[in-house]
């Protein structure tokens, strides 16, 4: 038999609202879809419902944009608004270019706007709102994975997964912001290839590797699927967070 694995996304998950139980929502569309949850599954969630979850939606109206921002914003052709919530979520801007800003965001992710964007977001009152990612991703993924387990009496690796651009090719890709229950980073330095040569220099970004495989079910625009089931995938379960795959600054080659 051929290799296989199987990726499960079910549908039937509304708008999410800050407070919302992410656990039994999930759960409520799985049953929906007739999609039980096995032990040996990972759980893959799209950022957003998540940071909706915590409620890290931001009204625009209220945001006072600083001379920094405001400067930045003429630069990049943006809302100086968006452009305050991307400083303060940022720990360093290092591009500034005509229609977006490169920055180090305080979890140590190099990305484009900290993140923060506008799409999939419910405008409502006439007011304008952004959504920022959330709090500590590693922490929301532990969380939902406790409340997983509280629920379904097994184990559930958890990662929290987002839309990052690339430095070196076009499109956006899956990555791992938050990981629980997983390594997000497996070195196989020492290990043997089939014809046993030992690998020296062999890491993989395991974490990355299923957020982008979960992307193609959860999509990009109106999809409404922001849950993935893994299955079949065993992978090194040991303790890992997504600071392993951040290229420290000293080590980083296109500072």
């Amino acid at each position: 038999m051929p290799a296989a694995l199987q990726l499960l996304a079910p549908g039937g998950i509304g708008e999410i609202r800050p407070g919302c139980d992410l656990a039994s929502e999930i759960l409520t569309a799985c049953a929906g879809d007739g999609l039980v949850p096995l032990a040996g599954d990972i759980l893959i969630v799209a950022q957003k419902i998540v940071s909706k979850a915590e409620g890290r939606l931001v009204a625009l109206d209220e945001v006072a944009p600083s001379a920094e921002a405001q400067a930045l914003a003429r630069k990049a052709g943006k809302d100086p608004r968006i452009v305050e919530l991307i400083l303060r979520e940022s720990s360093a801007v290092l591009r500034c270019v005509p229609g977006v800003i490169i920055v180090r965001h305080r979890h140590g992710t190099v990305l484009a706007n900290a993140g923060i964007d506008q799409s999939n977001v419910l405008h409502q009152d006439g007011r304008e709102y952004a959504l920022l990612w959330p709090n500590d991703p590693d922490a929301a993924a532990a969380g939902l994975r406790q409340a997983m387990q509280a629920r379904l009496g097994f184990d559930l690796p958890v990662i929290i997964n987002d839309s990052l651009g690339r430095a070196w090719r076009f499109g956006t890709v899956g990555a791992a912001i938050g990981v629980s229950g997983l390594a997000a980073l497996v070195d196989m330095r020492g290990e043997d290839d089939r014809h046993g040569r030992v690998l020296v220099s062999t890491e993989v970004g395991q974490a990355d590797e299923i957020a982008a495989a979960a992307s193609l079910l959860m999509g990009q625009a109106a999809e409404g699927r922001p849950v993935v089931f893994l299955r079949g995938y065993a992978g090194r379960r040991n303790a890992g967070s997504v600071a392993d795959l951040i290229r420290p600054p000293a080590k980083d080659l296109f500072p």
